[in-house]
């Protein structure tokens, strides 16, 4: 079994799998009369394939108990998959680059601080779902259409937070 420390998520961290989203670090303007701040294309979205469109949901997700048990991880080869927690839920992610295996040393785990949100890329793999403390809201931007948009790849890993 791989066992991993989560550490905090950072941008510069996450990068080879996908994009934090976090607008307390991005750059925005003043919209809607200077009423709004925009904090603007925080993530890249992909939707490839075949007639691809992309999809916003609303996922609605248990807290895990620690240390979090996983028996595998997922990809979506055809498209992206943004999570943004809807009132602050701290959550896990586990994370591994693109390719056909997943090699244990190339496994990374942080945890967010409840207003960080994460981009997988497409094809890089990732936990479920893994939020902490409380159920959580998420609002979800993935890709919806043709084809075969969901892989699974056996691997045991245990998750604990860092001190």
């Amino acid at each position: 079994m791989l066992t991993l420390t989560a550490q905090p998520l950072t941008p510069e961290a996450f990068a080879p799998f996908g994009d934090v989203i976090d607008a307390r670090i991005s750059a925005s303007f003043p919209i809607n009369a200077g009423r709004t701040q925009r904090h603007h294309d925080l993530a890249k979205v992909e939707t490839l394939g075949e007639n691809g469109h992309t999809l916003i949901n609303i996922f609605v997700s248990q807290p895990v108990s620690l240390p979090l048990e996983l028996t595998f991880l997922e990809r979506h080869p055809q498209g992206s998959q943004a999570f943004m927690p809807l009132h602050q839920e701290r959550f896990i992610v586990v994370v591994a680059p693109p390719g056909e295996q997943i090699h244990s040393q190339d496994v990374k785990a942080f945890v967010t601080d409840g207003r960080q949100g994460v981009n997988y890329r497409a094809g890089a793999w990732h936990a479920i779902q893994s939020v902490l403390e409380r159920e959580g809201e998420f609002l979800v931007v993935d890709r919806g259409g043709e084809g075969n948009n969901c892989e699974e790849y056996a691997l045991e890993i245990k998750v604990d937070l860092s001190e």
